[in-house]
């Protein structure tokens, strides 16, 4: 061998040590990092993990709130349908009795009113029991207008106790 082959050879073997040293430098950082990077990856896991628990037990109580005001805003709406119901049965009963006669509506007069003008004894007769001041009884087509008058001011307190009672219940 000449000596340039000689050293083309030493060339040649310092380039493939100088390659092997730099794979084996890669592969050293390689199981270092990946030693790292698994260590990282199991505290991470771990955060997760603890967060989702976390927020699993925040979405359980906030369900359990829910399912609680809603069994109360249940509640209420029964108590409400049946208050509203019965108001519609006493009045619907009152209707019909105004309708058959079976009650009149009357008003008390004012006694010292002299413009009224209407001469309604004030001692009561023989067909009736009154143990007030002058009374005037009501046409019976007046009496049915007032007890839906009443009937519709009846309905609408009832909703408006509702609405108080859902706003109640719902607002913190």
């Amino acid at each position: 061998m000449t000596p340039v082959q000689k050293l083309a050879g030493l060339v040649v073997l310092a380039l493939l040590l100088m390659v092997a040293a730099a794979g084996m430098t890669w592969q050293v950082q390689d199981w270092r990092m990946g030693k790292k990077l698994e260590e990282q990856a199991g505290l991470h896991k771990d955060d997760l993990a603890a967060i989702s628990n976390a927020a699993a037990a925040q979405a359980r109580v906030e369900q359990d709130k829910r399912l609680a005001t809603e069994r109360q805003l249940a509640a209420s709406d029964q108590q409400h349908t049946k208050e509203l119901s019965d108001a519609q049965r006493n009045q619907a009963q009152l209707r019909d009795r105004l309708a058959t006669a079976d009650v009149r509506l009357s008003v008390l007069l004012d006694a010292t009113d002299s413009a009224s003008g209407c001469d309604v004894p004030a001692a009561p007769g023989a067909v009736g029991v009154v143990h007030a001041a002058r009374r005037a009884q009501l046409d019976p087509a007046h009496a049915q207008r007032i007890i839906a008058i009443t009937d519709a001011g009846d309905q609408g307190l009832i909703a408006l106790r509702a609405c108080q009672a859902y706003v109640r219940t719902v607002a913190p």
